[in-house]
């Protein structure tokens, strides 16, 4: 059935179909922008703090041990892109950060989907399965996130991979090109998201092996490996010494070795937990991001028989696909993954058990799949083409869903985002006070509402959860400085409301008032 449409200009149509999704998407995300998650949203923190005078990518912030002092931290822990890339399209404009946050994602998924077509179709794929593929790309759930919560680095690092890609596939020789390639390939990417470091390297190992058969001779992989290592190694070290050495990031803190089913296990079953958004409709199968669907126990049963059922299946792409470029990019990115995020969570490092980190391999073997399914009975490719059906169908219905919460009920201020920790009537007090405020401190809980203050200083805490352990350091500002305006959910009503009000000891006879049926304010001289 595939091949039938093969014989035809059907890539055409499919490529000018997605051009006009992505777009319409990105129109109707520019009249009514997403919400943000928390790692973009501290980026915005640090770029308000930018505005206000502070050296390049510095949070400043009250200080734990003063709150009338303020303190300074270079964030290392995200990468700087996610921020500068809307403020770019926000500089000079009319646009609010909402707006270049739309416009930042429309731009990206086409740059994406564009890069990747262009790879695909470089290491040997036919016009009309490259194209498919990035239809059922759009399909993923992961696709749809960014125009429901604007997800920072995951969005910038999937336009710059599919070309970094084709870069890795397209270099037929060592010379000036490839050395600036690579220099400025792991610049970029890191700029997009600092995780792109275990791609580039990945990257990097599949452009040696392809360089290296060139020629006989170990001699030959030595003068390769010198071409691609050195400006790679200068690239590495500018991002240490720039940026990592800095401040912590995710790698800083280990606790422990801890070996588990799913150390992994996990990074075994990506491909398909991210490629087939497995991990997206079951709210996450180790790290839930919503009510969990399986109880641990099953959780491990899933995931073991997932890992197995992907190892057949790249076995398959391996043995079945004859483009040797892709068989390539699969299997050395495969064991890159498994060995980068197995010792990660061997290591108990800060980096969580969610598909996202693995969309790289999700995105490679789609192709693959599609080849393979195009040299298989009718009967097969129908069965398969209802797993695709379901997925778009489980994806259109989280965009729907996401999108018409963010229209109708999150609340909008000066940033323009959608703003789902406070409802309107709240969230229009809290900016009255600060326009006739200068010297006040505004709590929130989350890292998305203080963006819209614009006068005073903010203080960011974690939600407390409903079992009420926390770290009580985390959490205490000693010290008096002004005006202190706490706003917390009704819901907090009870013991975490009073953990928080013992968090400022510097203030006394707290003001309650309600700023909605939703929402308090805790007000102290």
């Amino acid at each position: 059935m595939l091949k039938l449409f093969q014989k035809s200009n059907s890539h055409k149509i499919v490529l000018l179909a997605a051009f006009i999704v992505v777009v319409s998407m990105g129109v109707l995300l520019f009249f009514n922008p997403p919400a943000v998650f928390p790692d973009p949203g501290m980026g915005f923190q640090v770029l308000r703090s930018m505005q206000f005078g502070a050296p390049f990518n510095t949070l400043i912030c009250p200080a734990q041990s003063d709150i009338s002092q303020n303190y300074s931290q270079f964030l290392t822990w995200w990468s700087p892109g996610q921020y500068l890339v809307p403020y770019l399209f926000k500089f000079g404009s009319f646009f609010n950060t909402g707006e270049a946050v739309a416009i930042t994602v429309t731009i990206c998924q086409v740059i994406g989907l564009a890069g990747f077509y262009f790879f695909f179709k470089k290491i040997g794929f036919t016009v009309f399965i490259s194209a498919l593929s990035l239809m059922f790309i759009i399909c993923q759930q992961a696709f749809v996130v960014p125009y429901v919560f604007y997800n920072g680095g995951e969005i910038l690092l999937f336009a710059f991979e599919g070309w970094f890609l084709y870069g890795c596939a397209a270099l037929k020789k060592p010379g000036l090109v490839l050395v600036l390639f690579v220099l400025f390939s792991g610049w970029g990417g890191f700029f997009c998201k600092s995780s792109f470091l275990w791609t580039y390297v990945a990257g990097l190992c599949c452009l040696w092996l392809r360089l290296s058969s060139n020629g006989p001779g170990i001699v030959n992989r030595i003068k390769t490996a010198l071409w691609l290592s050195v400006p790679g190694a200068i690239s590495l070290a500018g991002i240490y010494i720039f940026f990592l050495s800095k401040g912590d990031s995710p790698a800083s803190v280990s606790h422990g070795l801890k070996f588990t089913l799913q150390t992994v296990g996990f990074p075994m079953a990506s491909p398909i937990l991210s490629g087939f958004s497995v991990d997206d409709m079951l709210h996450g199968l180790i790290f839930h991001t919503g009510q969990p669907i399986f109880d641990p126990a099953w959780s491990i049963v899933i995931l073991v028989a997932v890992a197995v059922l992907n190892l057949l299946l790249i076995v398959g792409i391996i043995r079945y696909v004859p483009n040797e470029n892709y068989r390539l990019f699969i299997l050395v990115f495969y064991v890159a993954a498994i060995l980068f995020f197995g010792l990660t969570y061997l290591r108990q490092l800060t980096i969580s058990y969610e598909a996202r980190h693995f969309r790289i391999l999700g995105i490679l073997i789609v192709p693959g799949i599609f080849y393979w399914v195009s040299r298989i009975k009718v009967a097969y490719q129908l069965f398969f083409t209802l797993i695709c059906t379901g997925i778009a169908v489980t994806s259109f219905c989280y965009l729907v869903k996401g999108y018409q919460h963010n229209k109708t009920s999150t609340a909008k201020g000066i940033t323009g985002l959608s703003q789902s920790r406070i409802d309107q009537p709240s969230l229009n007090y809290i900016m009255k006070l600060d326009r006739e405020n200068r010297d006040a401190v505004f709590v929130f809980i989350g890292d998305d509402t203080g963006l819209e203050i614009m006068h005073n200083r903010i203080i960011t805490l974690q939600p407390i959860g409903a079992d009420l352990k926390i770290d009580a350091d985390d959490y205490r500002y000693e010290g008096h400085a002004g005006l202190l305006y706490i706003v917390l959910p009704e819901s907090y009503n009870g013991p975490r409301e009073k953990m928080i009000m013992r968090s400022f000891p510097g203030y006394k006879g707290f003001n309650e008032s309600m700023l909605s049926g939703n929402y308090v304010l805790y007000s102290a001289k």
